[in-house]
Parts: C-alpha cells; sequence; structure tokens
C-alpha cells in the first residue's frame, strides 16, 4: 500500500510540474475562464437596475416645466440624451434602436389652471418591438407625476399601498452568473483537459512507455486527478479574486465549505473526463464522446440560465446529470451560507457518480 501510495505521489508531482511548463494549457485552465467571468461579470456585474435612454423634449416655456425636465435628469432609472432636439429626430433614433422611448412635454404643460396649480399631460412615445420599455418609461413618470400630485393637493387618499424590506438578500444576476462559471470552469478542466490530452500522449507513444512499467491504470487515473485538483484549485482562486476586487461579490458562506465541496465536485467531473480520454484511442474517438458527455451537461445543469424556467419533466432528468448537484451545491453555500450538512442530497448524488465514473474510468483505460 505505501508503494502505491508513493507511487501516486511522485507521479501527481510530474504530471503537475508538466503541465504548468505548457503554456496552453495554462491559457485553456486558468486565463479562459477568467476571460468568460469578464464577459458575463460585465453583462450582469455591478448596477442591476435597468437604465433606459430616453430623449426628452421640451415644448413649454413655464417654469415648472423647466423644473420638471431637470429633475428627469436626476433620475437613475431615465439615462436621458441632451443631443435630441426634436420629436422627429427622436422617432428616427428609436426606429434605429438607438434609444428607448421619447418624453414630450407640450406646450402647455405645467401651465397654472383655475386653481393656480401646475397642470398638464407628457406624452410618452414608444416602438412597438420595444414596448415594455415604453411602458417602464411611462409607469416611472406616473410616480414621478403622482409625488408632485401629492405636494401640490395634499389630499392623503384612503387607499394606499407600502412596501417593506423582508431583510434578505436575493439572488443578484452576478451571483448566478459567477457560480455557473465556476461549474463550468470545473467542466472545461474535467472533461476536455483530459480528453485532449490523453489521447495525444497515446499519438505519441507516452503512455506506451508506461504500459512496459509496473504503474496500474488505477495509480496513473488518481495521480492525474490529483494534478488537475490543483490546477483547478488556482482557476477557482483567480475566479475568486477577480469576481471580489472587480465585481465586488460577497460569498454568504463559508468559505472552508465551499473549498471541500467544490473538491467533491472537481474529483467527479474529472472522472468523466479521464473515463473517456483514456478509453478513447485517438481525438476522433473522443471528441464527439466529449461532446456529447459535456454539452447536455452544460446546457441543462444551470450553468447560463436557471433550470426552473425548463419544463418539470426536465428538471427532474437534469437533477442527477453530474454537474448539476455541483453547481448548486457551490450556489447554496454563495449565496445562502449552506453548511455541508444541508447539502445531503447533493453529496448523496456526487457520491453514486464518483463510484460509477471511477469504476468505469479504471476499467476501460487503455495505455495505447
Amino acid at each position: 500500500m505505501r508503494t502505491y501510495i508513493f507511487t501516486v505521489a511522485q507521479l501527481t508531482k510530474l504530471l503537475t510540474r508538466r503541465y504548468f511548463r505548457s503554456r496552453l494549457a495554462i491559457f485553456f485552465s486558468i486565463i479562459f475562464p477568467l476571460i468568460f467571468l469578464f464577459v458575463f461579470g460585465g453583462l450582469f456585474g455591478g448596477n442591476n437596475n435597468a437604465s433606459f435612454k430616453v430623449a426628452v423634449i421640451n415644448h413649454s416655456d413655464s417654469q415648472f416645466s423647466k423644473t420638471f425636465n431637470d429633475k428627469l435628469s436626476e433620475i437613475k432609472t431615465l439615462n436621458v440624451q441632451k443631443d435630441i432636439k426634436t420629436v422627429d429626430e427622436g422617432k428616427q433614433k428609436m426606429n434605429r434602436s438607438e434609444i428607448d422611448s421619447i418624453i414630450e412635454l407640450p406646450q402647455n404643460f405645467g401651465a397654472s389652471n383655475a386653481q393656480g396649480i401646475p397642470a398638464g399631460q407628457a406624452v410618452v412615445y414608444y416602438d412597438e418591438n420595444n414596448l415594455q420599455a415604453g411602458q417602464t418609461v411611462a409607469s416611472v413618470l406616473n410616480s414621478i407625476l403622482g409625488g408632485i400630485n401629492a405636494q401640490l393637493i395634499r389630499v392623503q387618499p384612503p387607499l394606499t399601498a407600502v412596501s417593506k424590506s423582508t431583510n434578505d438578500k436575493g439572488l443578484s444576476s452576478f451571483d448566478y452568473v459567477f457560480s455557473g462559471l465556476l461549474g463550468f470552469s470545473i467542466l472545461g478542466l474535467g472533461v476536455f483537459g483530459p480528453v485532449n490530452m490523453l489521447p495525444a500522449e497515446k499519438k505519441t507513444g507516452a503512455l506506451t512507455r508506461l504500459r512496459v512499467t509496473p504503474l496500474k491504470p488505477s495509480q496513473f487515473i488518481i495521480a492525474y486527478m490529483l494534478s488537475s485538483l490543483a490546477t483547478g484549485a488556482l482557476s477557482i482562486a483567480c475566479m475568486f479574486a477577480v469576481a471580489i476586487t472587480v465585481f465586488h461579490f460577497e460569498a454568504v458562506g463559508s468559505y472552508l465549505t465551499f473549498t471541500i465541496f467544490a473538491l467533491i465536485s472537481a474529483i467527479t467531473i474529472f472522472g468523466i473526463g479521464v473515463g473517456v480520454g483514456g478509453w478513447a484511442k485517438d481525438e476522433r474517438q473522443a471528441a464527439p464522446l466529449s461532446n456529447i458527455v459535456a454539452f447536455p451537461m452544460m446546457f441543462l445543469s444551470g450553468v447560463f440560465f436557471p433550470r426552473f424556467l425548463m419544463p418539470e419533466w426536465l428538471q427532474n432528468i437534469s437533477g442527477f446529470l453530474p454537474l448539476t448537484p455541483a453547481i448548486d451545491g457551490m450556489r447554496y453555500i454563495l449565496t445562502e451560507g449552506k453548511t455541508l450538512m444541508d447539502l445531503g442530497p447533493q453529496l448523496a448524488i456526487l457520491g453514486v457518480w464518483i463510484l460509477v465514473v471511477y469504476t468505469i474510468a479504471f476499467r476501460v483505460f487503455r495505455w495505447e
């Protein structure tokens, strides 16, 4: 047993050193996931409040309309475009989707009525292809005017609604995407890495030379898995560093809990990649089989969009894919503060997959 463990340890060191000598391997395992993180972080990170580009055309000379126009520029939801001076110009830009809506203040807007109170009706123009934006801008405008009306008339309406915070931190868009990208990184390292490397090693004869040694397939597979874990840990650490420093990500749960769970998840996924790559004789066998294995997990396990958007029957099936409990568990830890005791179902599914994939990998591995 000592000889077995010693051989695995020495081979792990050798494979790890060889890995870090390859610039291409470092790019695809560390730099490539970071590129995805910057792309999706730029789309979903930062300020998640919607902002609509609008043109404000003021035809009124009243002091109220001028004050109201200035107030619209201070609303964060409305990104007022100052360079549009006419409604026709605004319609042209709206037809080209350069702006979302037009707010027109007529000539009599803000003029005093018989009671000496400013009155008038603003007009919101929108495109039929962007109905939601027009309705949202109109809703924002009615909310602003409703507050002004309450100050001018000072009549307390009999029926009102009030909002109260639940004091719970909800799942933001970036929180969801970050957990999915962590799963995507593990999937890429665990499946595509071995599938690309092992057939290439067979082609060059490197694995064939190992066959004449006392090295067992299980020792090589375990050593390769441990070497890949070191690489995966570095990749995930870099992603966390970027998420925290650039996108201000805050984990709710324990980093120790996350590390343990992520290691279990990575061991599961790496077993799949080693099994496929160890069985395939060359790249022509490995490539289509890896795509058949990886792409269903990529699109059905909640990497880029929530699983609850799927039909219920598909949710039930995708829940048993190995990447699904991995992503769900990491998301529960990072965003809800779950512990390992809370993740019993996810750990059970991963445990079954570990037994299955490594049993198959040990049996189907071929040195050439």
